[in-house]
């Protein structure tokens, strides 16, 4: 039941993002794996209008937070106000106490700002003052990262990049897919008749997380799992090349991961058991933000994906 529910979610995100599959998955895969999402490209894809769809497809509340160089920490966090009639300090909860948010273009605020969403992300918490103040439950963030334009940027460090779940890489669609957008926006223009969105509620959603957690991971693909992280790590081992080009692995947060995104494809795929190819569907994306490459690697013209591509290539699946 809660899977099928899930299938006409992903359904109605597809058609209302057209041309962005990835997007859609990795959106919902965050909501099951209880995880936070990083997503970089181009303007105009999309990016703001998926996290909207889904807010429309689940119980909660949604708020966009556009962050600017001038942005200050308590401007998202909340901040205590002073009420003259009463003599007493009033907390005022700031957009983060919102079950969906949107923090557009990120990297464009400074590091304080950075750092405040961020610890939200890890602790589910927020700290003004003296007073701590719990968030929501289903507490989910969508970053966006605008790789075209680097001036006025505050490039998150890679400590800080390790709380994300998922990193996304997404592109411009075809000319198909570019149709299909342009016919789909001139009849909400036109105020045509939409799709409507189905309703799953949190009380469904924390159970289908239960679910994916009890999902079958057999012994054998553990190993797996954590052979995939440790050659990040000890890259020498399984080839000279990765050797080179790979810096820094990956932490134990990216196995607990890559745990919990492999249980929630395969329990999207209808699945009471993880496969292999649900490990190495969700590889890239739980990796990509996780590794550093070494300066050969760029001398070589190697991307993170290549590297990613050549650790599932050497590691034996069961």
């Amino acid at each position: 039941m809660a899977v099928s529910a899930f299938v006409q979610l992903q359904n109605y995100l597809d058609s209302q993002i057209i041309g962005q599959p990835q997007l859609t998955q990795a959106l919902l895969l965050a909501l099951l794996a209880d995880g936070h999402l990083l997503v970089e490209g181009p303007p105009g894809l999309a990016k703001t209008r998926a996290v909207n769809a889904l807010a429309k497809g689940v119980e909660g509340n949604f708020q966009r937070v556009q962050f600017t160089p001038d942005l200050l920490p308590a401007d998202i966090t909340g901040t205590d106000i002073y009420r003259q009639q009463t003599s007493e300090f009033v907390f005022e909860a700031g957009p983060l106490f919102h079950n969906l948010v949107l923090a557009d273009e990120i990297n464009r605020a400074p590091a304080k700002v950075q750092s405040a969403l961020l610890e939200a992300m890890a602790e589910r918490q927020i700290t003004v003052g003296k007073n701590t103040y719990p968030l929501p439950e289903l507490f989910l963030v969508m970053a966006t990262q605008n790789p075209l334009e680097q001036e006025g940027t505050y490039p998150l460090p890679e400590a800080q990049l390790d709380r994300f779940l998922l990193h996304l890489n997404i592109d411009y669609p075809d000319a198909q897919n570019e149709l299909a957008i342009l016919r789909l926006t001139r009849g909400e223009a036109l105020a045509e008749e939409q799709v409507k969105a189905p309703q799953i509620s949190q009380e469904t959603l924390f159970e289908s997380r239960k679910q994916v957690l009890s999902l079958h991971l057999s012994e054998p693909l553990e190993r797996y799992l954590v052979q995939l992280i440790i050659a990040t790590r000890q890259a020498e081992k399984f080839s000279p090349e990765l050797g080179r080009w790979i810096e820094y692995g990956a932490s134990p947060r990216a196995t607990i991961a890559l745990d919990r995104c492999a249980r929630a494809h395969a329990w999207l795929a209808g699945r009471d058991f993880v496969a292999p190819e649900d490990i190495q569907s969700v590889f890239a994306n739980v990796l990509r933000h996780r590794i550093i490459l070494s300066y050969e690697a760029q001398a070589d013209g190697v991307s993170k994906d290549d590297v990613l591509a050549e650790i599932i290539a050497r590691v034996v699946a069961p």
